[in-house]
């Protein structure tokens, strides 16, 4: 059964904007794992898709759930690639729900949504 859909849309600019303006950007955004990944990138504009889409997908998974980031912060949920490249989202407190992402970049935004499913009872 599913137990909460999110979506969340940001502008490419804002996050740019943010990552020029703010060094602990990225940080206050992206997990260690999520930093290597970043790390990584070589080109500027797609680490900034790359940080654009985990912060889309974390305020969608946050929407989902019914708490919103501030309750849950970024550094609770992480998306990682799975062995086909496709993101897989978990989070630390919500281990018994399957959850689903698609995460989305056009040329100024990125879009991501995240289903959550309860598990059988």
């Amino acid at each position: 059964m599913i137990k909460g859909i999110g979506i969340d849309i940001i502008e490419l600019y804002r996050i740019k904007k943010g990552m020029e303006a703010n060094t602990r950007f990225v940080d206050r955004i992206l997990t260690e794992n999520e930093r290597h990944l970043f790390n990584q990138l070589q080109n500027h504009h797609r680490k900034v898709e790359f940080l654009a889409g985990r912060f889309a997908a974390k305020e969608a998974f946050a929407k989902a759930v019914g708490t919103g980031i501030g309750k849950l912060s970024f550094h609770h949920i992480e998306v990682l690639p799975d062995s086909h490249g496709a993101p897989v989202i978990s989070a630390h407190g919500y281990e018994e729900y399957r959850s689903f992402i698609s995460i989305t970049h056009s040329r100024d935004y990125a879009v991501a949504q995240v289903v959550i499913e309860a598990g059988d009872s």
